[in-house]
C-alpha cells in the first residue's frame, strides 16, 4: 500500500487527521473539502453530521432545544470523529469550546486554525439566516465577544491559515505551507 505525503506526515507526528477549527463564516466546511479532494481523502463537517444525527438544521435544534442541548451532541459527535483516520474534520465554532474536545484535538489531530478579521466576519455573516447564535443582536458586537472567548483556543492551532482575503489565498497558503515544507 502506498502512503501519501499527508498520511505520512499524519503518521511521523503521531496524528490521525486534521482538524480544521476557527470562527463560523471562516471557511472551514468550504476549505476543509477543497483540501480533502486536493488530498483524495475523506472530509466531515461536524454541522452536517449534527443536522443528520437529529434530522434537524442547526437553527431548529437551537430553537427548539436550545444551545446546552446542542453543545453536548456536538461534543459527542466531535469527540466520535476526531477519533477516526486519515480524513479532513470541520469543527463547528463553538466546539473548542469543551476541553475534552480540544483534548483530542490534540491528540489525534494536527489542527488548522483559520483565522478571519472580525469586520471581514461581519461582511460575510451580515445576510446570514443560519447562524442561531447572531439572530439576537448586532453581529460584530455577537462576533466580538465569541472572539474574546474562543481566540484563546483557536491560536493553540498546530497552523494557522488567514482566509480575510479569499479561500484560493487560504488553500495556496496551505498547499506552500503545509504540503511543501513540512511533508
Amino acid at each position: 500500500m502506498k502512503i501519501t505525503p499527508i498520511k505520512k506526515f499524519l503518521n511521523e507526528n503521531n496524528k490521525e487527521n486534521i482538524a480544521i477549527i476557527g470562527h463560523m463564516g471562516s471557511g472551514k466546511s468550504i476549505f476543509g473539502k477543497k483540501i480533502a479532494h486536493y488530498l483524495n481523502i475523506k472530509h466531515i463537517d461536524i454541522d452536517r453530521e449534527i443536522s443528520k444525527y437529529e434530522n434537524s438544521t442547526i437553527n431548529n435544534i437551537f430553537l427548539s432545544k436550545g444551545e446546552i442541548y446542542f453543545r453536548k451532541i456536538e461534543t459527542l459527535i466531535a469527540l466520535d470523529i476526531l477519533e477516526k483516520k486519515n480524513v479532513i474534520i470541520s469543527l463547528g465554532g463553538g466546539s473548542i469550546l469543551n476541553k475534552k474536545t480540544r483534548d483530542k484535538i490534540k491528540k489525534h489531530s494536527f489542527s488548522i486554525f483559520l483565522d478571519v478579521d472580525i469586520y471581514i466576519l461581519n461582511k460575510r455573516l451580515k445576510k446570514s439566516k443560519n447562524r442561531p447564535l447572531l439572530k439576537d443582536g448586532n453581529i460584530l458586537t455577537i462576533l466580538q465577544q465569541l472572539d474574546k472567548q474562543r481566540r484563546k483556543y483557536y491560536t493553540n492551532a498546530d497552523f494557522t491559515i488567514n482566509n480575510s482575503s479569499s479561500l484560493n489565498a487560504a488553500f495556496l497558503s496551505f498547499k506552500k505551507n503545509f504540503l511543501f515544507q513540512n511533508v
